[in-house]
């Protein structure tokens, strides 16, 4: 196997916990007290080997970028995903984030002014239509909040898709240590003012498990997953490393059935197929087609 793709898989099966783990912890943390704590350990990490590669890093200078960065992907994201992860199983959160990479291409679209093929486009509207029939598997009554945790997955999956979009905008004025790392430090002080006032003792409840699981997101899941990403991106090329990320909802519902006992209905997983199909489509590099008569014009050669 390629180094580069080894380093991608490892990527996405170590994101992929983060959702099993936030599932687990629904109980023992309020979302916006869980995602602080992550950040806060994250970015003393990520300054930590910042110092340790002599690079610097201008907070101040360059608030804007970061603060901004910090709050669509640090702050926004994270927050929502835990909060939805409170109403869904960790599987059919994963299965309805398939909908990330076509959010990833609507703001490529708006933010950066970048082109759809048609391809992209069938494939944007194949993957909506998988998240919505994944809506309409949870219609019985004991599932109703399922709704609302679900609108909170495809805001969080949008809130990614505009970070993304300005990670790619900045990408020119800082290297991707230096972009996560100030985007991390104002998301981790945007989280932890929202726990000012809206957080009590009785609603935290940890224990030694809970403790590791906080451990795994704020390392593993975080500082860990994203090196391992960029290592690979690196060796493999940013286009072809995109259509990896569709991975994620396949490894997180895997890990729910497993690790956590899920069940998952037979609707939702129609729907979390479809939707997956449809964002493969949409976020390969190159259309299908062209690259398939590219091979056999070559084969003829």
């Amino acid at each position: 196997m390629n180094r580069g793709i080894f380093y991608l898989i490892m990527a996405i099966v170590l994101w992929s916990g983060n959702y099993i783990c936030g599932r687990f912890l629904a109980d023992a943390l309020p979302p916006h007290l869980l995602n602080t704590i992550r950040w806060v350990i994250s970015t003393i990490i990520l300054f930590a080997i910042l110092f340790y590669k002599k690079k610097r890093i201008r907070l101040i200078l360059n608030w804007k970028e970061f603060l901004i960065s910090g709050f669509f992907g640090i702050f926004v994201f994270s927050t929502l995903l835990y909060w939805g992860l409170n109403y869904l199983t960790a599987s059919q959160v994963g299965m309805i984030t398939a909908f990330t990479p076509i959010s990833i291409l609507l703001f490529a679209i708006v933010l950066l002014r970048e082109n759809i093929s048609r391809q992209g486009l069938i494939g944007t509207v194949i993957s909506v239509i998988g998240v919505f029939i994944l809506f309409l598997g949870k219609s019985n009554a004991e599932e109703a909040g399922s709704w609302f945790g679900g609108i909170l997955i495809i805001l969080a999956s949008l809130s990614w898709g505009i970070y993304t979009a300005l990670s790619k905008k900045y990408s020119n004025k800082f290297d991707p240590l230096t972009f996560i790392t100030g985007a991390s430090f104002y998301g981790a002080i945007l989280s932890a003012i929202s726990c000012i006032g809206t957080v009590r003792v009785e609603h935290i409840q940890m224990t030694l498990e809970t403790w590791l699981a906080v451990v795994y997101v704020s390392t593993l899941a975080s500082v860990v997953a994203f090196i391992a990403w960029q290592i690979g991106v690196q060796q493999v090329g940013a286009g072809y490393s995109a259509p990896f990320m569709n991975l994620m909802p396949v490894c997180t519902l895997l890990f729910g059935i497993i690790l956590l006992n899920e069940t998952v209905t037979i609707i939702s997983l129609i729907g979390g197929s479809i939707s997956i199909v449809g964002a493969l489509l949409a976020s390969f590099p190159k259309p299908i087609t062209e690259r398939f008569l590219t091979q056999k014009r070559s084969e003829k050669l």
